[in-house]
């Protein structure tokens, strides 16, 4: 029988295009094994921080559980740290979530949430000082394309999302699998989740 996981995207005005869309694309080239759906507190649209605009799935109060969680990051990060609705939400989502993942700044709310205390974890190398005051009490990894810790993945800038979404698509399904999908969206995986040169040009190391 073919394994079917859902997957929610956690939208907020001001989100990062690439950090939703890279792994949504990723995943979706395996539409047999992957759902995907867009979910907001409110309302039915909601504008990126590039501009244009994405229609929901769900809203916070009509969602299901989820298989997968992808918390994606953004200016809009700014703002929603301090947003006790989506960090309840977070919170609820987790608790049966298969998996918890994040993209960029998106780190920032799983850790503002409280869920990432105690485990390793990485974000955005050019705001990594501003997500890594979010959380205290978590192991921060300054050099990492992504960091797996157990049913934890998060993962760097933007583009490092697809790296992750891959990592965490050979983990549920296989290596193989993982690599067709990269040859079929024709994208360089980079599948060493220690490959991080903006460490380095962000002085981080």
């Amino acid at each position: 029988m073919t394994e079917s996981n859902s997957i929610a995207v956690v939208l907020f005005d001001q989100f990062e295009l690439l950090d939703v869309f890279g792994p949504l694309e990723m995943f979706g080239l395996l539409p047999d094994h992957f759902q995907l759906s867009l979910v907001a507190e409110t309302g039915d649209i909601v504008s990126s921080a590039q501009g244009p605009r994405s229609v929901l799935d769900y809203r916070f109060d009509n969602c299901p559980d989820f298989d997968i969680l992808l918390v994606p990051g953004g200016r809009g990060t700014r703002r929603e740290v301090d947003n006790p609705v989506l960090l309840n939400w977070l919170r609820r989502q987790a608790a049966s979530a298969r998996y918890v993942t994040s993209v960029c700044t998106g780190s920032a709310l799983l850790a503002r949430a409280g869920l990432l205390d105690g485990r390793q974890a990485t974000t955005n190398k050019a705001a990594f000082e501003w997500v890594t005051s979010q959380g205290e009490q978590v192991a921060w990894q300054r050099r990492a394309r992504w960091v797996e810790d157990d049913r934890f993945f998060t993962s760097s800038g933007v583009s490092a999302g697809m790296d992750m979404a891959l990592a965490l698509i050979a983990q549920i399904l296989d290596d193989a699998t993982a690599q067709q999908v990269a040859t079929w969206a024709e994208y360089g995986w980079h599948r060493d989740p220690e490959w991080d040169p903006f460490a380095e040009i962000y002085r981080l190391t």
